[in-house]
């Protein structure tokens, strides 16, 4: 029974598909205007009145598949469409390339969770600002025509017509005009009916000048905005009675001579009276600028450093470390083709000092401390769009070589804009090595959540004393690198991280210990 119903109601969808519409005239309009009947005809476009859903498809065409903007990184809230990898019509797998998106870390190839055709690109390269959940595109499965996929709109209306809604026109015929009156026929009285009285808008200047000289405000001229009395129609009124208080009588009186009352003198603040504009691709005027839109990176830049700088307490401390051990071991291992720098070491360093202390391995949760198991060092990569974090995960167990070659491939990959998710989040603690562009020393702003950041300045060449000499101290050359390190108060205080630094200097300047030599290859 249900099956032969289901069977008639398919026929019937097909039968009334198949009647051709007819042209609409100005009468069928205005009763599908007004009483919105379905008598007035059956067209395409009244069929979707029976299913007004975003996705439904007209029988004639494809169901599609429907992808919508996706949540790339847990910060996320819109992305922009960077590049379509993929053409209307090109046939996609299950995991294959879509498109290019770039979110609030970097930019992240969507990939296709099913196999079929893609038929429709709604959002277009270049998009910005596309929230999450929304549709950007359509695929059907294979063997289906891509070409007939058709989706409507939710909310449309088949009862909507191009041409506006006729108004009622009444006729009416012109009253016979009456005889002109003549010359012998006496002219009626004029009567002139009183008017009520004009209610009077005045500013509170006006009204303090107007009050206190006595005049009537009824004969000044109004020129501010719907009629308003300004303080300048005050004292032209206030100037104009008194030349005619002052004026000698004469047989003809004179009209007065109009008043000029200069515009108000600017204040010598030297700030402009109105706002400045600035016009994109000529010079600006003094004071002026030009608003430069910000990409997702650089606003969410801005949020978690305007968040770490108001939520977390930050300490400073710094220490200078010896770099003559390092400089030695590079050239030897320079000997045997294995090519490794100074920001390899430190961040060995690090990972081998938080092993070693693993209470400065913490970071803050809402409900309190969080040590962590796991030590990924995050170091800071610039990139065009923005400072970006890419992690080597258990650096403490990787080796000198493998630490140098994680680095290079994940900063290379940071520039281009291709880091996975997985390789910029969930990170314990952060290095950011600003020596090579020229920097002594700096301190660096945390990133939530951890609870320290290294900041690492350049090396300078100084002279010191190196009382291990056995004849007595002497003066010798060394090479001092100062590093920072930004703590958070709530978990790591000053004598934690005083401890921390000495730590951190030792397994520096002692690069052949075993924490550092175990695993060099």
């Amino acid at each position: 029974m249900a099956a032969s119903i289901r069977l008639g109601r398919r026929a019937v969808f097909f039968a009334l598909r198949a009647i051709k519409p007819y042209k609409l005239t100005v009468q069928n309009r205005l009763i599908i205007q007004n009483k919105r009947q379905w008598t007035a005809g059956w067209t395409g476009s009244g069929f979707r009145h029976l299913f007004q859903s975003p996705s439904f498809v007209c029988p004639a065409g494809v169901a599609p598949l429907e992808l919508q903007m996706p949540a790339l990184s847990p910060t996320m809230e819109e992305g922009n469409i960077v590049k379509w990898l993929k053409k209307e019509g090109d046939e996609v797998a299950a995991g294959d390339a879509l498109c290019e998106i770039e979110t609030d870390k970097a930019v992240v190839i969507m990939e296709s969770n099913d196999d079929g055709i893609l038929a429709k690109i709604l959002v277009q390269e270049g998009s910005r600002g596309v929230r999450l959940g929304t549709l950007i595109a359509l695929m059907v499965s294979e063997g289906e025509d891509w070409t007939r996929v058709e989706i409507v709109s939710e909310g449309e209306d088949w009862t909507r017509v191009e041409i506006p809604a006729l108004e009622p026109v009444t006729l009416t015929t012109a009253p016979p005009t009456a005889a002109t009156p003549t010359a012998a026929d006496p002219a009626p009285p004029l009567t002139t009916t009183p008017s009520a009285p004009k209610q009077l808008r005045l500013s509170p200047a006006a009204r303090h000048i107007l009050d206190t000289h006595g005049l009537d405000p009824h004969l000044a001229k109004a020129t501010g905005p719907r009629g308003l009395i300004t303080k300048e129609d005050a004292l032209k009124l206030l100037n104009q009675s008194g030349e005619r208080l002052s004026a000698p009588p004469a047989a003809a009186v004179a009209p007065p001579a109009p008043v000029s009352v200069s515009p108000p003198i600017a204040p010598s603040t030297g700030r402009p009276t109105f706002p400045a504009l600035s016009v994109p691709g000529k010079p600006g005027m003094p004071g002026t600028f030009t608003e430069i839109p910000a990409s997702n990176v650089r606003r969410v830049i801005a949020q978690r450093l305007t968040q770490s700088k108001s939520t977390i307490p930050h300490a400073y401390a710094s220490v200078d470390c010896d770099l003559g051990p390092v400089m030695k071991l590079r050239k030897q291992l320079a000997t045997e083709d294995i090519k490794v720098s100074v920001n390899d070491f430190i961040i060995k360093a690090t990972a081998v000092s938080l092993r070693e202390m693993p209470e400065v391995n913490v970071m803050w949760s809402g409900d309190g401390p969080q040590a962590l198991d796991y030590i990924h060092i995050s170091i800071a990569v610039a990139t065009p769009r923005g400072l970006i974090t890419p992690i080597i995960k258990d650096a403490a167990n990787k080796g000198l070589q493998e630490i140098a070659a994680t680095a290079k491939a994940l900063a290379q990959k940071a520039r281009d804009g291709k880091l996975l998710p997985e390789e910029y989040q969930g990170g314990s603690f952060s290095i950011s090595n600003l020596g090579m562009f020229g920097i002594s020393e700096f301190s660096a702003v945390i990133n939530p959540p951890q609870a320290c950041i290294l900041a690492v300045g350049g090396t300078r060449a100084e002279l010191r004393l190196a009382p291990q000499n056995p004849d007595g101290p002497v003066l010798r050359t060394q090479q001092l690198m100062t590093v920072t390190l930004s703590s958070d108060g709530r978990l790591v205080d000053d004598e934690l991280a005083s401890r921390f630094l000495e730590k951190f200097r030792t397994n520096l300047e002692q690069p052949q210990r075993v924490s550092l030599a175990q695993a060099l290859r």
